[in-house]
């Protein structure tokens, strides 16, 4: 097993290593990402870990560099995925460094109570080629924040994320699996 698959596998690794596995990761072509995509995360000690599980969060959709959906929730059901607008979200509680921990917290249901209030059927990020540490590589742009997040191929199903978050006090990682098992609902605005 390779040390990207271990720690893709495990969910869990030092900055030092998932910087060296995003590193030697090969390129990804925005064509590459088009797709729905299964996400998880990648704890390394960042003052965000366990957000992304607590709340849910299921993953991302690129239907085309012009339309993505940067974060899929399941739906009450769980037969479909439905997309929050994260503008409708304070992301500045990221980087605070005040926040409550996540740990063991189910946020989900805070988060399914709330779907009318922050459910959106528009796409809210774009993807585009950056360069990042020296690569071309894909990397989603969000619309209504200081976010991109760069990504590395690490097979033909599986890239590596780097959360590029403004004021971020050290890098956040998390891992991406192409997974078309679940439609895409269109929300209400």
């Amino acid at each position: 097993m390779t040390v990207a698959e271990r720690i893709i596998a495990e969910r869990r690794a030092s900055v030092d290593e998932a910087r060296a596995v995003f590193d030697d990761a090969a390129p990804a072509d925005p064509d590459f990402m088009i797709g729905t995509w299964r996400g998880a995360e990648l704890r390394t000690g960042h003052p965000m870990d366990g957000v992304l599980d607590a709340s849910g969060w299921w993953g991302k959709q690129f239907v085309d560099t012009e339309t993505v959906h940067p974060l899929l929730f399941p739906t009450a059901d769980g037969r479909a995925l439905w997309a929050l607008d994260p503008k409708r979200i304070w992301f500045g509680l990221l980087t605070s460094p005040v926040r409550p921990s996540p740990e063991g917290r189910d946020l989900s249901r805070l988060v399914s109570v709330g779907r009318r209030l922050v459910e959106t059927r528009r796409p809210r990020a774009r993807l585009r080629t950056t360069r990042f540490r020296g690569v071309d590589t894909a990397t989603m742009i969000y619309d209504a924040h200081p976010i991109n997040d760069v990504f590395r191929r690490v097979d033909d199903d599986t890239v590596i994320g780097w959360m590029d978050l403004r004021g971020s006090p050290a890098p956040y990682f998390f891992s991406l699996h192409r997974d078309s098992s679940l439609p895409v609902v269109a929300g209400t605005r």
